[in-house]
């Protein structure tokens, strides 16, 4: 007789991957999990023969893939509307690279928790993060039981001291928590980190098989600044100094021009862009060319950025939000489909965060990794299309139930590894000295070269 399965998800709709890339639901169904994997996809009444230590009466629910926030900056939930409705120039050199050298060690460990904390409630069980004192954010997401792609952010102004934090940072962490943490190279950006200190990160990401994750072409400012300042995007930045041959996450990209697809197809590392489509809105900004870039098979995942500029890590409002902008900035209403952004959602997410094939799917052989939605609020009735409901009507507060590696992290709205009292209230204590912009100093100064 077999062991029996460590979890079992009964008597639940679930959401399916087809190998050609189509999402189907198939009702009355269960999710087997042992050792954190999930073995089996199967029917309840076949489910209900299995023995198990645990299982969870999921009927009435929709159980699919944890959301995959592939880019922001977690502690930053510390600054979440702290500067609001100005250009993102003031934005980041008055308010944000001041407030930011103030930072100590256990703030950004706070705010990591608190973000944690946020991103199970709203069903979130992975994220990538670029950010600073980082091994404080791993420790945050080994306690949360989420988990993260995590890379040490440096500019060039740090000297060689700051890529090399970056990768000590990297190689000392990868494969933490269990598995549940890998580990990037984290340049900031082209306007911040240089030609040569680029280059240096690229040989040092071959050297070591470890991706990078950087901004490049944020808005289109930017990228009109650097044709100007240097006669090339910073597509094809990123192209000379040898980013585009490893694995790289572009955080952005509404700055990508017609000729930077060019330069993206010759790419020969897997190249995978984020999108956060709600920041880009409230600065103004055009969106990511999604269409475009699934046109020459670049994946493209849903991100929130920070809280400081994005309120919220909701990845679920991204999902709406990437649908909506998407079909305004194509002016087609056949594009993006619900069933498109829930791809983005899931699997291609899971692509873009280095995640591959361990996530984004309910399937044998991927992590467990899996939420549980409720299908019967009034917003969601009638259930005539589950993935239309999904994207343009469900809300995160609509997500029950939060599951890691098969642990459970939140049941039926209740937090089960993190006290938000606790956490935010020991944050607020701290956060006068934090904000105190009194001293003038910035860590960089934010241009759009």
């Amino acid at each position: 007789m077999a062991e029996p399965a460590d979890l079992v998800v009964e008597g639940c709709t679930v959401l399916v991957h087809g190998q050609d890339g189509t999402i189907r639901f198939e009702e009355d169904s269960a999710v087997v999990v042992r050792d954190g994997a999930i073995t089996d996809v199967t029917s309840a009444v076949t489910a209900a023969a299995l023995p198990a230590h645990e299982r969870i009466d999921a009927r009435g629910r929709l159980a699919m893939p944890g959301l995959i926030n592939c880019h922001t900056h977690a502690p930053m939930v510390a600054l979440r509307g702290i500067a609001e409705d100005v250009p993102v120039e003031e934005w980041f050199n008055d308010w944000i690279w001041p407030i930011e050298s103030n930072l100590t060690d256990e703030v950004v460990e706070l705010g990591a928790l608190l973000a944690c904390a946020e991103m199970i409630r709203g069903g979130v069980t992975a994220f990538a993060d670029h950010y600073f004192s980082m091994d404080r954010v791993a420790d945050a997401v080994a306690r949360s039981g989420l988990r993260a792609s995590l890379g040490w952010a440096y500019f060039s102004s740090q000297g060689a001291e700051g890529r090399e934090r970056s990768l000590d940072f990297a190689l000392r962490r990868d494969g933490d928590a269990d598995g549940r943490i890998t580990t990037t190279l984290a340049p900031h950006a082209p306007y911040t980190v240089d030609d040569a200190d680029l280059e240096a990160t690229a040989e040092l990401a071959r050297e070591h098989g470890l991706p990078v994750h950087i901004h490049a072409a944020e808005n289109r400012a930017q990228t009109d600044s650097s044709l100007e300042r240097y006669g090339r995007t910073p597509v094809e930045t990123l192209h000379r100094t040898g980013l585009l041959d490893v694995d790289l996450l572009v955080a952005h990209g509404t700055g990508i021009v017609d000729s930077d697809l060019a330069v993206l197809a010759r790419a020969t590392g897997r190249i995978g862009i984020a999108t956060a489509p709600k920041g880009y809105l409230k600065f103004g900004w055009d969106t990511t060319p999604i269409r475009a870039l699934s046109s020459l098979g670049i994946p493209v995942g849903l991100a929130t950025d920070g809280a400081a500029s994005n309120n919220t890590l909701d990845v679920w409002e991204s999902m709406t939000l990437t649908a909506l902008v998407q079909k305004s900035a194509e002016k087609d209403p056949r594009w993006l489909t619900a069933r498109q952004a829930l791809d983005h959602a899931t699997t291609q997410s899971a692509r873009v965060a280095g995640l591959g094939e361990r996530a984004g799917a309910l399937a044998p052989g991927r992590r467990a990794d899996l939420i549980l939605v409720d299908l019967s609020g009034p917003h969601l009735r009638p259930l005539h299309d589950i993935a239309a409901a999904l994207v343009f009507s469900a809300r995160s507060a609509d997500v029950l139930t939060t599951i890691v590696d098969g642990r459970v992290l939140m049941r039926d709205r209740r937090l089960l590894t993190l006290d938000v009292d606790e956490i935010a209230g020991e944050l607020a204590r701290r956060l006068p000295a934090l904000t105190d912009r009194g001293h003038g100093r910035r860590i960089q100064d934010y241009g759009t070269g």
